[in-house]
This record gives C-alpha cells, structure tokens and sequence, in this order.
C-alpha cells in the first residue's frame, strides 16, 4: 500500500488565515467544506446577533450538525445504509434480468 501524499493548505474562514494538512486526493473536498463553513459562518455572522468568532464558530458547528442528522432517513436509517441497501437491490435486479436474456 502507498502512503497518501499530505500537503499543508491555506484556506481561509471568516476572514482568518488556517493551515491545514490535506491529503493531496482529498483537496477537492476540503476546499467545499472550507467554503461551506465559511458561509455558514458569515450568515451567523452577518446576522448580527453573535459577535464572538468563538460562539459563531460553535453556532455554525451546531447548525451544520443539524443538517447532517436531519439527512437521516425515518426508522434511524442513515443516507449510506440507504444507498447500500438500493446498490444491493439494483444489483440483485441486473442479475435477474441477466439470467432473463439468457432465455432468449
């Protein structure tokens, strides 16, 4: 197995510089979520109500949290067994119709 090539990053939330270490595969995704918190840091932000970078930062900790555990689906089941379980059912179907065309 290789190791991942670790890089160090700038990015910059709400108007502060960070440097972080990124796997070079995995930059991409970084730079979203980088973007995402920021902007869900400025909305707080620009909202006026809070002015401590530190209570804006746990506010859009809390929101983002929100979000992600709402993408639960009802009965507990989250978004990847969902999509595992539909990647297994498609599978079984594409086996079935493939045993079909062999009929014929």
């Amino acid at each position: 197995m290789s190791a991942k090539t670790v890089n160090a990053l700038d990015v910059k939330i709400l108007d502060r510089e960070f440097r972080v270490a990124c796997p070079e595969d995995e930059k991409e995704e970084l730079l979203e979520a980088v973007a995402y918190l920021d902007k869900k840091m400025s909305e707080i932000r620009d909202a006026g109500k809070i002015a401590s970078v530190e209570r804006i930062a746990i506010m859009a900790a809390l929101n983002i949290t929100h979000e992600f555990l709402s993408t639960r689906l009802g009965g507990g089941v989250d978004m990847g067994d969902y999509k595992r379980r539909m990647q297994a059912m498609q599978a079984t179907v594409d086996e079935a119709l493939a045993d079909q065309d062999k009929l014929f």
